[in-house]
């Protein structure tokens, strides 16, 4: 505090006028006086905010935010621990902090049923008096409350010679095992090391699930992290031994610590290989193992308990690998669903949903007859002379009502990389932040496909696209507001296309934090920061025990995964199943064909088909579907907008309805007999023409 108030003292023209900076006397007063001023002006703006600013976010960041009317219940009794951090939010250092402390939170997010990582502004009038009541003095202040804690306490302070990240991670640990054995945390595993013998005693028995055990030295905290990160994960249990015994090391094979050493539920046992021996690598690897996942978390029960008849078919896929069939399904949802909630679309909607689909249609890397059709449907908006259209009129084309040759799009979702252990987990958001990806790797890697679209020499243009639609479309209003609260912060400041694809990563990996934890999270697949180093060993290091990114590496795997030669049509639906029914049929048929999940996927995955690179001459669009949509265009809810077309067949690789083979034969037969007509009207004229003007020869 006396610091802060010293700082704002050596300020004194801050929100003061001329005339009271040209008063110097009596000095003491005009010391006073501006101080009181700043003051009085930080907690206008604060209040005017709408309450002090917060450097914490309920259920933004993965810290707890405590108030004075919780802080007390979740410290008393809890069946964890805790660490809260009383703080000012005026203070500049606690301002400085909050990154850190932040990264903390998320860093342990995986320990929160062990030990929670909170916060309390005591800037708040609300909490002044509960931070009094702790005996607040100096900001910030660093408190533990042991678990089981019936009687009020004001908690122990942080002892650590430093506020690092790493040192605060490690101080946790120690918080943890100066735990009584009754007051521990029930979800804290043991953390203490084994023995020798107690390691042979895990070799000879076999069991249900993994069993890692971290060798490290006496001074490492390794292995008691790697513990606490898989807490939430089930069928593995880790424990940690030390490196005294070299004897033993060396009959084990282990040459170096840290180690991890592996037993499997089979018996059999081993090493583990890691690129680098560090704790990320370490977690990751054993949250990969089979039958390795998240606990799942309770759901609220349904008032009907009838059983879910659905019948969920898992395809096996290679997490490594883009899938077209993913980013079709998107597509028809997308197009189908998401946009045909509008009946109409004006102004800014139609503005957003041309612009939208320009960038579909120039950068979109899947197969030719999905292009063509967003390049058709791209065209016919461009040429649109009215200001509001009924969204049918684009049904109509996207579901291709006149049969035109080459032009496909899937009427069904079938999610491959994006599908859940549930139907309702993943999939369509999965889906749209694989396009969202996809489309800033091809603005930045074919940068001439938008020339000519009023998006060339644009960064941004994707981005800002994205962004639009998001607002403007996107089912899940709370997730578009998340979007553009970081749009807002900074999507401003990205200069290249490069930078747009980085930007776009952080930003997935933001929600991916926020997410983790969350119902709507996928036990099969929680949300990790991603690239995981199984994927990317590169993109991984550490800088001072915090994991750290190195974004030269991220942007090259971003590219390789996310271009066009990462991308499998498999599993993908034939163009030529035009019904739903003929493609879910196809799609079974080609499933039972696929490679048992036992054999190796990288022989079948480089067997497929690869889509052509370069497209052909633009499709160009027919008078007859000009003619076809401007008729949906007289009345925004014709009764007829719904009409389907009769029954298909083909014919000379062409689908006609039997209406227009009807139409046809008629208009042949009506075109002979006219022909006909003709020539006799014009055969008989001439005879007559001739007997009129023949002279007789004298």
């Amino acid at each position: 505090m006396a610091a802060a108030g010293a700082e704002v003292a050596r300020s004194p023209g801050i929100g003061a006028g001329p005339a009271l900076r040209a008063r110097r006397s009596p000095p003491p007063r005009a010391a006073r006086l501006p101080r009181l001023l700043v003051l009085l002006a930080a907690a206008a703006v604060g209040q005017g905010a709408g309450g002090a600013a917060r450097l914490y976010r309920a259920g933004e960041d993965a810290v707890w935010v405590l108030d004075s009317g919780s802080v007390r219940g979740a410290t008393a009794n809890s069946s964890a621990a805790w660490l809260v951090q009383f703080y000012s939010s005026w203070c500049g250092h606690c301002i400085g902090y909050a990154p850190t402390w932040r990264a903390l939170a998320g860093d342990v997010r995986d320990w929160a049923s062990a030990i929670r990582v909170a916060a309390l502004d005591c800037m708040e009038e609300k909490n002044q008096a509960v931070c009094h009541d702790y005996d607040i003095h100096f900001y910030p202040t660093f408190r533990y409350f042991k678990a089981f804690t019936k009687e009020f306490t004001t908690g122990e302070n942080f002892k650590g010679p430093d506020r690092e990240l790493r040192t605060v991670r490690q101080t946790m640990i120690d918080f943890l095992q100066n735990h009584t054995e009754g007051s521990r945390p029930p979800a804290c595993p043991p953390l203490d090391p084994i023995q020798p013998s107690d390691v042979l005693s895990l070799l000879d028995n076999r069991g249900s699930r993994y069993v890692a055990i971290v060798f490290e030295s006496n001074s490492s905290y390794l292995g008691r992290e790697v513990i606490l990160d898989l807490i939430p994960y089930e069928s593995i249990v880790v424990t940690r031994a030390l490196d005294g015994d070299k004897a033993f090391l060396e009959k084990l094979g282990v040459s170096s610590v840290p180690s991890c050493y592996l037993i499997y539920p089979n018996g059999s046992h081993g090493l583990i290989n890691v690129v680098k021996p560090l704790r990320t690598f370490f977690s990751s690897y054993l949250k990969s193992l089979p039958d390795v996942r998240k606990k799942s978390l309770p759901l609220p029960e349904k008032p009907n308990k009838e059983e879910n008849s659905e019948i969920v078919v898992w395809r096996e896929f290679d997490k490594s690998k883009l899938y077209t069939v993913d980013l079709e399904s998107g597509l028809h949802y997308l197009l189908r669903v998401e946009l045909a909630a509008h009946k109409s679309l004006a102004g800014a909607k139609l503005k957003t949903l041309k612009d939208f689909v320009t960038v579909l249609a120039k950068l979109f890397p899947g197969r030719l007859p999905v292009k063509k059709l967003l390049e058709m449907l791209q065209e016919w908006l461009a040429s649109l002379p009215l200001d509001r259209i009924p969204y049918n009129a684009v049904l109509d084309l996207v579901n291709n009502k006149m049969r035109i040759s080459g032009i496909f799009l899937t009427n069904h979702i079938k999610w491959v990389g994006c599908q859940g252990s549930r139907s309702e987990l993943r999939g369509y958001p999965c889906s749209l932040w694989k396009l969202f990806h996809t489309l800033t790797i091809e603005a930045s890697t074919h940068p001439d496909a938008l020339v000519g679209t009023g998006f060339e020499d644009d960064p941004q243009a994707v981005l800002q696209t994205m962004r639009r639609y998001i607002r403007t479309f996107f089912g899940c209003k709370e997730c578009g507001e998340h979007f553009e609260e970081m749009a807002k912060e900074s999507m401003d400041s990205v200069k290249t296309p490069d930078q747009a694809i980085l930007w776009l990563w952080k930003k997935h990996n933001v929600v991916n934090g926020r997410l983790a934890g969350h119902l709507s999270e996928d036990p099969r697949f929680p949300k990790l920061q991603w690239p995981t180093p199984d994927l990317c060993p590169a993109c991984h290091e550490e800088i001072k025990g915090l994991a750290s990114w190195d974004e030269g590496h991220v942007l090259t795997f971003l590219k390789q995964h996310y271009g066009r030669d990462n991308l499998l049509d498999t599993y993908s639906a034939d163009q030529g199943d035009s019904s739903e029914g003929g493609t879910l049929a196809r799609g079974e048929e080609e499933e039972k064909r696929l490679t048992p999940p036992e054999v190796s996927h990288g022989d079948r995955d480089t067997q497929s088909v690869r889509p052509p690179a370069a497209l052909g001459p633009r499709p160009a669009l027919p008078e007859s579907l000009h003619h076809s949509l401007d008729g949906k265009l007289q009345s925004l809810d014709g009764p007829g907008a719904h009409k389907e077309m009769g029954g298909t067949a083909p014919f000379l690789g062409v689908d006609f309805s039997s209406l227009d083979m009807s139409l046809c034969v008629v208009l042949y037969v009506a075109s002979s007999l006219f022909l006909m007509v003709m020539y006799f009207f014009f055969r008989v004229r001439s005879r007559r023409w001739k007997v009129k003007h023949h002279h007789p020869a004298v």
